[in-house]
C-alpha cells in the first residue's frame, strides 16, 4: 500500500529522518519498525547520488521514501520523484504563489506540469505505465507536502491548502517557534506555538489535506499526535546514533 493512501486511510505513521548519506546506516533504519523515512536535502549531507541509493534501498526493504528539498528548488522535488521517492516536503512555501510553483513540479498536467521521464516509477515498476489513468494515479499517489514555519505561511495556510495539487502541509516547529516568538527563541515544544499549531491541523483536517510536522522526540511526537498530526518525523539519524551509545554506556555497571 502506498504512503498516500496509508495516510489517507487514517493511519499515523511516524518516520525517520536522514541527514546520512551512508547506504549501511539507511539499511540500519530499514531494519527497525519504522515505516518511512525522509531524506534531508535542506540541512543534511543529501545530495541527487545518495537520493537514488537511498530511495533504492528503501523500496527493496518495502519502506516509503521520503525527500525535503532545498527552499525554492522545485526541480529537484521533481527529480526525487524520478527516483522513486512517495512524498516531497518543500520548506518556505510562504503563499500560493510558492504553492503553485511547488505544485506544478510535483504533478503531471492537466494539474501541474512535471516532465514525464521516470527513472523508478511506482513501487513495483521501473519507469513503465503511460496512459492517462496511470498519470492521475501517480498524481494521487505522490504527495506534495508545503511547509508551514513563518507567520506568513501561517496566516496564509487555508489558502496553500487549496491550491490545486498541494496535498498537505507540513510544519517545521523550530522555524515556526523562531518566526511567532520574532527571533525571541527557537523552541520546539513551545507552549506559545501549540494554539496555532492545533489551528494548522484542524485547518488540514477541514480542506480534507494531510498534516505533518517533526518532533524531536518521543514526548513532544506525542503531544503532536494528540493535535491531530499524521505523519511525524522523530528526531535524526545522528541523533540515535548518539542515543544508542549513550543507552548502552547508561546500561554498564559502574567502577
Amino acid at each position: 500500500m502506498s504512503l498516500a493512501k496509508r495516510l489517507r486511510g487514517g493511519e499515523t505513521l511516524y518516520s525517520g529522518w536522514s541527514s546520512l548519506t551512508d547506504p549501511l546506516a539507511m539499511e540500519a533504519l530499514c531494519r527497525t519498525p519504522l515505516q518511512t523515512t525522509l531524506l534531508d536535502m535542506q540541512h543534511g549531507a543529501h545530495d541527487t547520488a545518495s537520493i537514488v541509493a537511498l530511495t533504492g534501498i528503501m523500496r527493496a526493504a518495502g519502506k516509503h521514501a521520503a525527500v525535503r528539498v532545498p527552499v525554492g528548488r522545485f526541480d529537484l522535488a521533481s527529480r526525487a520523484l524520478d527516483f522513486g521517492v512517495e512524498a516531497v516536503v518543500a520548506p518556505m512555501i510562504n503563499n500560493v504563489a510558492d504553492a503553485r510553483l511547488f505544485a506544478r513540479a510535483m504533478k503531471y498536467p492537466p494539474v501541474g506540469e512535471r516532465s514525464w521521464g521516470q527513472l523508478r516509477g511506482r513501487p513495483g515498476n521501473y519507469g513503465e505505465g503511460g496512459s492517462g489513468a496511470y498519470l492521475r494515479q501517480v498524481n494521487d499517489e505522490t504527495l506534495a507536502f508545503a511547509m508551514i514555519e513563518t507567520r506568513e505561511a501561517y496566516e496564509r495556510t487555508e489558502d496553500i491548502l487549496a491550491t490545486d495539487g498541494i496535498d498537505g502541509v507540513f510544519v517545521g516547529p523550530s522555524d515556526f517557534s523562531i518566526a511567532w516568538s520574532n527571533g525571541a527563541e527557537v523552541d520546539a515544544g513551545s507552549e506559545a506555538i501549540i494554539e496555532p499549531l492545533t489551528r494548522i491541523a484542524e485547518k488540514a483536517r477541514d480542506a480534507g489535506k494531510l498534516c505533518g510536522i517533526y518532533a524531536a522526540n518521543a514526548q513532544i511526537a506525542n503531544r503532536f499526535a494528540g493535535l491531530g498530526y499524521r505523519y511525524i518525523a522523530l528526531g535524526v539519524d545522528t541523533a540515535y546514533l548518539i542515543a544508542g551509545v549513550q543507552g548502552i554506556l547508561d546500561g554498564l555497571d559502574k567502577p
